[in-house]
């Protein structure tokens, strides 16, 4: 039976996953990907079919675990943001030289504009550095389409499949038309062992394998329900013609007039296809690149009249709207809603009765109390105390590298270097850090500021919870130098001695602040209360 539903783009991409007979989604929560897992745990359909959905430790693990599923024939799901990519990397590069068994296809989120990021990273170019094929959906409908289609192509070329969105279309509404659901593959381990087992010959072997399948993927790009030309009639010249990829398209069509009789190439899937992009090249004096994220088509097309972010036709950073498009097609565009004056920016900050409040509090008391000391922090909510009125940490790079940082810092002879992590990223890439500084005996003061939950992005499960002391201990920190805390104003005076007598200590020491996060104690309370009622 067809139905149509109102989906955020995340939501149809979980349920196309569903629909598509997955046995597994891997995942760490980072947004805008979050609520694609959520989704999946929560599908009535998936509970039923007892679909694995439990959050990874980080997104490495997330995509070698789906790798495994796939190797056992069932088709697999991974989930990450764009930074995530980065940590799964390395499994996800080799995941092409080994191939699949089942479907796997790998969601990638980026974050244009940084809404929530370090960075904007656009993960196309993982794709192609990879040599496997990526989707880009240029809306809901499409997302949920392109889920199926993903994992047949994936098991038919028997290849990974990367799938890239971005946050405007992740966190949009949409009505989308949805199918019946396949059912899971059967359990059918590969017995193909050399597939897998990547020594150098098996490895030479399968790497030639790829370059083969390029022509082929480059067939399958051209081929396409996902990418086509449209508005161009041949022996006619145009002015400009377009290239739209993925959400770009979207914002052409809503250019209106300024896009009418223009010749659009709509990229929904790579590799490109190239002979509809030399067919635009020959009957276009100038060809607008239109794509949400870095110019990875434009580069591609540098030197062939292309226009687009890198001749800064379009804002060479942030993403994408239909105003800025509208303006690159040559549409004169007014601003409808100017921003008024008595709105005054408001920076986010740390939730009223946040434990990490106190933790800030106390460190700033001590730290004032040594002038050469810095505080390394790292990627959590907790990184607001970078922000007034606490200002308390003097760096902020990636997921874990307040340890490692610290110990970097203390080995050029700062003291005292504090590094401060919360409970989830210390699990996701915060523990080798801790114990490259045992072995060394860095003399670093780590804070663990534990709120029981992996906050920033919602309340998912932490991966260490409950596990921290003994975590510490079996990396080599010294039984009296793992301290617990209670993050309360009325213990502040037991709080800030602890932290002066662990800056003092020459060696490694843990402070583990835990209170469990005001918001998910919040939740509970309420789910409490509704249950009485």
């Amino acid at each position: 039976m067809i139905e149509r539903k109102l989906l955020l783009g995340d939501e149809a991409i979980a349920l196309g996953a569903i629909h598509a007979g997955i046995s597994g989604v891997y995942a760490y929560p980072g947004t805008p990907s979050t609520e694609i897992t959520e989704f999946i745990q929560n599908h009535p359909l998936a509970v039923e079919r007892g679909v694995h959905s439990r959050w990874c430790t980080n997104e490495k693990t997330a995509m070698e675990a789906a790798l495994g599923m796939s190797y056992a024939g069932k088709r697999a799901l991974v989930c990450m943001k764009h930074v995530g990519m980065n940590v799964a990397a390395d499994a996800f590069v080799n995941s092409a030289i080994t191939g699949v068994n089942g479907g796997l296809v790998v969601l990638a989120a980026d974050d244009p504009s940084m809404h929530s990021s370090q960075n904007e990273q656009d993960s196309r170019f993982y794709g192609k550095f990879a040599m496997i094929p990526v989707f880009e959906p240029s809306s809901q409908q499409e997302a949920y389409d392109m889920m199926a289609y993903a994992f047949r192509l994936s098991e038919a070329r028997k290849l990974p499949v990367l799938m890239r969105i971005v946050t405007r279309l992740a966190h949009s509404r949409a009505a989308v038309q949805v199918g019946e659901a396949v059912e899971e593959n059967p359990l059918n381990p590969d017995h193909e062992r050399t597939h897998w087992v990547l020594l150098p010959g098996n490895a030479r072997r399968q790497y030639a394998h790829l370059i083969e399948e390029q022509q082929t993927l480059r067939e399958e790009s051209k081929l396409s329900p996902y990418n086509r030309l449209e508005g161009w009639e041949d022996g006619k010249r145009y002015e400009l013609g377009v290239i739209a990829c993925g959400i770009g398209y979207n914002y052409v069509k809503e250019a209106g007039e300024a896009a009418n009789g223009l010749p659009i190439l709509k990229v929904s899937q790579y590799p490109l296809p190239h002979e509809e992009i030399h067919q635009l090249i020959k009957c276009c004096d100038r060809i607008l690149v239109v794509e949400d994220g870095q110019p990875f088509v434009e580069e591609q097309m540098h030197g062939i009249r292309a226009i687009g972010r890198l001749t800064h036709t379009l804002p060479r950073m942030g993403e994408l709207t239909p105003e800025a498009v509208a303006k690159a097609l040559g549409q004169e565009v007014e601003c409808s809603y100017p921003v008024s004056s008595v709105v005054v920016p408001r920076p986010p900050a740390l939730c009223q009765g946040c434990g990490h409040r106190d933790v800030y509090d106390a460190l700033n008391r001590v730290a004032a109390e040594y002038p050469d000391a810095r505080i390394f922090g790292d990627i959590g909510c907790y990184t607001l105390g970078a922000l007034p009125p606490f200002r308390a940490i003097d760096s902020c790079v990636d997921m874990g590298a307040s340890i490692t940082m610290a110990k970097g810092a203390a080995d050029a002879g700062v003291f005292p270097a504090i590094a401060v992590i919360g409970d989830s990223t210390f699990t996701h890439s915060g523990m080798t850090g801790l114990l490259d500084a045992v072995n060394s005996r860095a003399r670093i003061t780590v804070v663990i500021s534990d709120n029981l939950t992996t906050a920033m992005t919602g309340g998912q499960d932490s991966a260490g919870t409950n596990k921290f002391e003994a975590i510490c201990l079996g990396l080599g920190v010294e039984p009296e130098h793992v301290r617990v805390v209670v993050p309360l104003p009325k213990n502040m005076e037991e709080i800030t001695r602890i932290i002066r007598e662990e800056i003092e200590y020459d060696g490694v020491s843990v402070i583990i602040p835990r209170r469990e996060c005001i918001q998910t104690l919040n939740r509970k309370l309420r789910q409490k209360k509704a249950g009485k009622a």
